[in-house]
């Protein structure tokens, strides 16, 4: 019997060519990563930019809020005289307007105005839109050195803005050590008196065994066009009565470098309530009235310009109102108690103020030691 066998033929199975991409697909693919790319370089960019400006806002925070709290506790701490809160039964204390005072002789101690350093019965004064001290001061108070570089410093004020000086016993304590040639006060809790000469509370039969010896400080607030971080750049500086060797001198010292404007209401009580009845300009207390809150307001630039950014917002502020008109340059003085405009400064280059942010911080600051309060 014979066996039936079946072969199975395989047919062999055609292998098909591979080819690549036609010139379409590859255009096609080549157009969307260039859109990829261009938006991931945009998000980079834009997040860049963003980062920057962030940036820079923080600082201007930073700064604001670092000038304003050098000014806050001294403002805060005007009239405080140790033990008592009458200055005027402080012995050799002298107003301005009488001959320079034997506590505090010499050129230095009175550069900035005769009796400038010991009238403590004026806590809290102010120019308005200028920048005076004193009718009597020199003009060696605008070539002071620096108090940390020693640098003299040529004081050029911006024009319109204001100044605050502030005189008041220090806070840190002297354990009732005197030094000579240093402004220094001695009370109790019914007297006091001011020497210079090292005597300190020593002096016998004058006050009560229970003394307290404290330092005088007497800053003088004002902006200046420069600062030493660099020229053009304003600066909030203020004048201090130290000790150089055996004399009693004012010295400079930069409080913070972008400062372009600062501008001060003070807040009187015509009566006795201890509250703020109304807020006046500095030069605007009437006789009688005491100063029991100052108000402070700070314009901070930028230190660096931002391409393609440019200010144009309208800064009303202080007295600085747009009902007297807008101004761009501070340092005009038709521009007194006009609004702030920086789009309209004159210098329209890069590095112009139009083309730098601003902040424009404000504060209400309770002098503690008012006589009332």
């Amino acid at each position: 019997m014979r066996t039936r066998q079946t072969h199975r033929i395989r047919k062999a199975v055609p292998v098909r060519s591979q080819r690549g991409l036609s010139m379409i697909e590859l255009m096609v693919a080549m157009t969307i990563g260039a859109v990829l790319l261009f938006g991931a370089t945009q998000v980079y960019v834009n997040s860049q930019k963003s980062y920057g400006v962030n940036e820079t806002v923080a600082r201007l925070q930073e700064n604001a809020r670092y000038a304003m709290s050098v000014i806050e506790p001294d403002v805060r701490e005007a009239s405080y005289w140790g033990l008592l809160n009458d200055p005027t039964v402080i012995v050799n204390a002298a107003p301005q307007t009488a001959p320079a005072g034997a506590v505090a002789p010499g050129a230095g101690a009175n550069a900035c105005g005769t009796n400038f350093a010991i009238d403590l019965t004026t806590t809290l004064q102010g120019d308005n839109d200028g920048y005076v001290l004193s009718p009597t001061r020199t003009a060696a108070c605008d070539a002071l050195p620096d108090i940390t570089s020693g640098v003299v410093w040529a004081t050029t004020p911006v024009t319109t803005a204001d100044t605050l000086v502030v005189r008041r016993a220090s806070t840190l304590p002297t354990n009732n050590v005197p030094s000579p040639a240093t402004l220094q006060v001695c009370t109790s809790r019914s007297g006091g008196f001011l020497v210079s000469d090292g005597t300190g509370c020593a002096i016998t039969g004058v006050l009560p065994p229970v003394v307290l010896l404290s330092n005088l400080s007497v800053n003088a607030y004002y902006v200046d066009q420069n600062s030493l971080q660099q020229a053009g750049m304003p600066s909030l500086r203020r004048k201090v009565v130290t000790s150089n060797g055996a004399a009693i001198v004012f010295r400079e010292q930069e409080v913070m470098a972008g400062v372009e404007d600062m501008q001060v209401q003070f807040g009187i009580d015509p009566g006795v309530t201890g509250v703020v009845q109304r807020y006046v300009d500095p030069g605007g207390v009437p006789a009688g009235a005491q100063i029991v809150a100052v108000r402070v307001w700070l314009l901070v630039r930028a230190d660096a310009p931002e391409t393609g950014f440019t200010d144009t917002t309208i800064y009303q502020y202080g007295n600085r109102s747009a009902v007297n008109g807008v101004t761009g340059d501070l340092n005009a003085a038709a521009g007194a108690g006009m609004a702030y405009q920086p789009s309209l400064n004159p210098n329209a280059t890069l590095t112009g103020p139009q083309h730098v942010r601003h902040l424009l911080i404000s504060r209400t600051i309770q002098v503690r030691n008012a006589l009332i309060t």
